[in-house]
């Protein structure tokens, strides 16, 4: 194979990054939380201020680090020291203790719109019964990882795909359904410039973290920068600019697909109203698809299974994979203490693995006090808001000490603004856009929800903290006693 089939188009690397990006719960999210169409102006302002130059600088920090691959991690200790770095990687893992509790209660719900074709047997069932069910579904997935057995990666590869499908058929489908079924009982939407700018109060500013954690994860592709066709200087950006189209295109014709089928005066009727919409909105979606071209419920069933394979293969590789990230590095792994890094004999790090059931198995067994099954699927998916986009400070904080300290110490095919001070002020830019926001999105008119909010990065921002001074005793003792 010569050199030239090796590189990748730019179109490809951004289809790469949209396919990453890109989900239909982003839509439903974007809907619910934003007053329907209204969030259009969100999603425009979301991609134009933060998404574009967050993305153009992960490129030029895989360009710089192109040989590294530990990522953000990898990123902080070459710019801000090891020790820095150990606080990155611990971040990356911490984040995923409420993903992985989301998990859980995501695959159930999934099972049960497949079983009973309906939200009202499910949000039905007492909080306790469920939060126990979803207790032991994430109990047996650690009892996979801890047997070295991922059976499911190729699942969720294959999930993630499907789910990406899906998430386009269903735009070009229901802008379609008028055609097909002229009676179908559309909602006429006002697209005047009243209805199409938001009410900037409380409840918009305390929910803008969704939107972040929507478009948050491009570092992913960046260890594709060097090997594009062609100059990555140019066909990066152009890459970048073209994934962002796509992703603001979808964002927009599926909020407006969105807004054909649900009245927001039906889906902000109450809070209830609008807890029910966030945990069951993209199975009713499905649901109504399937009414209008006079399939039933086949589309929310193809939906709901892919989900569900989805969730749950998504559990097994969340426990697993931010863990070996953790730990089998050998410079985070020297800053946790020893008992962490015990391995069984199947190669998996068992106490880790202790660890993840304890912090993510408190998360469930705290919502067993919660209102509703469908609440507990709300306020995950506020709390997942809240902590996951905290990784993506490492992003923009390596960006910046990469432009500070490092920037002649690094040659890069590829930079975002050859001006370092331009590079320092984007950098900072974004950490303050996800700090914010992230730190608004703490904010819940419910007491518990917010308390959750709260405390749960607070004890996983101490347990990083304590980790390394206690194995720093543990050095010294066994030190001491060589």
């Amino acid at each position: 194979m010569d050199n030239s089939q090796k590189k990748i188009k730019w179109y490809m690397l951004a289809f790469m990054c949209f396919s990453t990006l890109w989900g239909f719960g982003n839509v439903v999210n974007g809907y619910m939380y934003f007053n329907g169409i209204q969030v259009m102006f969100s999603w425009i302002l979301m991609f134009v201020l933060f998404f574009v130059p967050y993305a153009l600088m992960v490129g030029e920090l895989g360009s710089a680090f192109k040989d590294l691959g530990g990522g953000v991690t990898s990123w902080v200790q070459e710019t801000a020291g090891s020790k820095v770095g150990y606080y990155a990687g611990w971040t990356y893992w911490a984040c995923h203790v409420t993903y992985i509790a989301s998990k859980g209660s995501g695959g159930l719900k999934a099972l049960s719109w497949m079983v009973f074709q309906n939200a009202e047997t499910y949000d039905t069932f007492p909080t306790f019964y469920v939060q126990l069910a979803t207790f032991v579904v994430f109990l047996f997935f650690c009892w996979v990882a801890s047997r070295g057995l991922n059976p499911l990666k190729k699942l969720a590869t294959l999930a993630g795909s499907s789910m990406f499908v899906m998430s386009i058929l269903y735009i070009l489908m229901m802008f379609a359904a008028p055609v097909i079924n002229p009676n179908g009982g559309f909602v006429n939407m006002d697209f005047s410039l009243d209805n199409l700018i938001p009410t900037f109060d409380v409840s918009y500013f305390t929910n803008l973290s969704i939107l972040v954690f929507a478009v948050g994860g491009i570092e992913k592709i960046s260890p594709y920068v060097n090997k594009m066709e062609g100059d990555p200087a140019r066909e990066f950006p152009k890459s970048m600019i073209f994934a962002a189209i796509m992703v603001i295109v979808c964002a927009i014709f599926g909020t407006i697909a969105m807004g054909m089928m649900f009245d927001p005066e039906v889906v902000f009727a109450s809070a209830e109203a609008q807890e029910s919409y966030i945990a069951n909105g993209a199975y009713i979606a499905f649901q109504k698809l399937g009414e209008y071209y006079g399939v039933g419920n086949l589309l929310m069933i193809v939906y709901a299974a892919c989900n569900a394979i989805g969730q749950f293969s998504t559990l097994v590789v969340s426990i697993d994979a931010p863990l070996r990230m953790l730990l089998e590095d050998p410079i985070t792994s020297q800053s946790v203490p020893k008992q962490l890094l015990k391995k069984n004999k199947y190669g998996a790090f068992v106490n880790g693995i202790w660890m993840v059931v304890i912090l993510s198995g408190a998360i469930i067994v705290a919502q067993t006090v919660v209102p509703g099954a469908a609440a507990v699927l709300a306020q995950l998916n506020k709390l997942n808001s809240v902590c996951m986009p905290l990784r993506y400070l490492w992003v923009f904080f390596a960006y910046f000490m990469l432009r500070k300290v490092a920037d002649e110490k690094f040659p890069r095919a590829y930079k975002f603004v050859k001006s370092r001070g331009i590079g320092k002020f984007f950098g900072i830019w974004c950490f303050l856009v996800v700090l914010v926001c992230s730190v608004l999105g703490m904010y819940s008119p419910d007491p518990f929800t917010m308390f959750l909010n709260v405390v749960t990065p607070i004890v996983l921002t101490l347990l990083g903290l304590i980790f390394p001074v206690i194995r720093r005793k543990q050095d010294e003792r066994d030190g001491a006693n060589a």
